[in-house]
């Protein structure tokens, strides 16, 4: 990133949903606030002005205002949330104090913000598939416990089975008197079931356009869905050292607090992206279920697993998701093939 100087404007910017407090700073020491409303008209007829360095947190609006700012010459530090709340901890939070915190911040030195970059416009669209059908899912299986609990409160059960079958296999079992309530939630399920499947295809169209996802997806129970989202969020396989600080990067490390000899065991940071961590956390529960594969991974979990007592099995499935996360990394890097058994026996002989 270009390095900030104190010889033009910084401006930190606080977007809001419908208007934006900004603070600017000026060579000379000066300092003005001002409220623009929060559009690209009003943003482009304030910002044309003489080059300046502008600061504000990634967001809703922070795509469209980079890129608009980034095309009228400004130099646009995106600021990681997480990091400016660490650093601005207090109990008397306004738009205004958050624009003038991000302004001064910037002018001393823009890495204090952790600065985040957008990814293209391409990938952006094809997470946002990914996305949908994750909430086109949740909303299905809302749906399909409304209809088991509002069955089973009369006295009824309606059979196992799985969510996308649920609808065809259980909508003639519900009973006559509650049909009225509930035919118009299975015809809502079966749309929802067509729209999931849509975005499935569409997310296998997605995958063609990644070849690395043939890479990441070779380990069983990592579909396409799963793959796209992680190279889609990691974006560049370079950006680590080492394989192993990728479990760290998605907030699957556990949290540290020593003092002395106290070293409590605490959960883990859950800094990273929510989305893929649900991911990568049914991908592992998935590697220690019935219908695991047997492998490395999947023993060294069932061996985590029988230390403990009830959190093992949560403590278990953890470490099998960052360790996973750790594989997938080191697949889509290397482009090898993976092994799912005798791995390190096999590097040991090469050797």
């Amino acid at each position: 990133m270009e390095n900030t100087t104190t010889a033009i404007e910084t401006v930190g910017c606080d977007l809001g949903d419908k208007k934006s407090e900004l603070f600017v700073m000026r060579p000379d020491g000066g300092c003005t606030r001002q409220t623009v409303r929060t559009s690209r008209e009003a943003f482009n007829k304030w910002f044309s002005r003489p080059r300046a360095h502008v600061v504000f947190e990634v967001g809703a609006h922070s795509r469209w205002v980079s890129e608009l700012l980034t095309q009228l010459g400004h130099q646009v530090t995106i600021a990681n949330p997480r990091r400016v709340k660490a650093i601005s901890e207090s109990d008397t939070k306004t738009d205004r104090r958050d624009a003038e915190l991000l302004a001064r911040l910037g002018r001393a030195d823009a890495k204090l913000l952790a600065p985040v970059s957008h990814r293209p416009a391409q990938a952006q669209a094809d997470l946002a598939v990914a996305k949908a059908r994750d909430l086109l899912v949740s909303t299905r299986t809302k749906l399909i416990n409304h209809i088991r609990g509002t069955i089973k409160s009369f006295g009824l059960r309606l059979p196992s089975c799985s969510s996308g079958a649920f609808a065809r296999k259980t909508r003639d079992l519900v009973p006559p008197n509650l049909q009225p309530a509930l035919r118009p939630i299975y015809d809502s399920l079966e749309c929802i079931d067509e729209q999931i499947r849509t975005h499935d295809r569409a997310i296998e169209v997605a995958s063609v356009r990644y070849p690395e996802t043939d890479a990441i997806s070779q380990i069983k129970g990592v579909g396409p869905l799963t793959a796209l989202v992680f190279l889609l969020t990691i974006e560049d396989k370079h950006r680590f050292k080492s394989s192993r600080l990728v479990g760290a990067y998605l907030g699957l490390r556990p949290r540290k607090s020593q003092t002395g000899n106290d070293d409590p065991e605490l959960r883990i940071t859950k800094a990273g992206d929510p989305f893929l961590r649900r991911l990568l956390i049914n991908c592992a529960n998935y590697q220690l279920g019935p219908f695991g594969a047997d492998s490395d991974l999947r023993r060294w979990g069932l061996e985590i697993a029988k230390r403990g007592r009830k959190s093992a099995k949560k403590r278990a499935v953890v470490a099998v998701a960052r360790k996973l996360a750790v594989l997938m990394h080191r697949l889509w890097v290397t482009g090898e093939l993976y092994q799912p058994l005798g791995y390190r026996d096999s590097q040991r002989a090469a050797a």
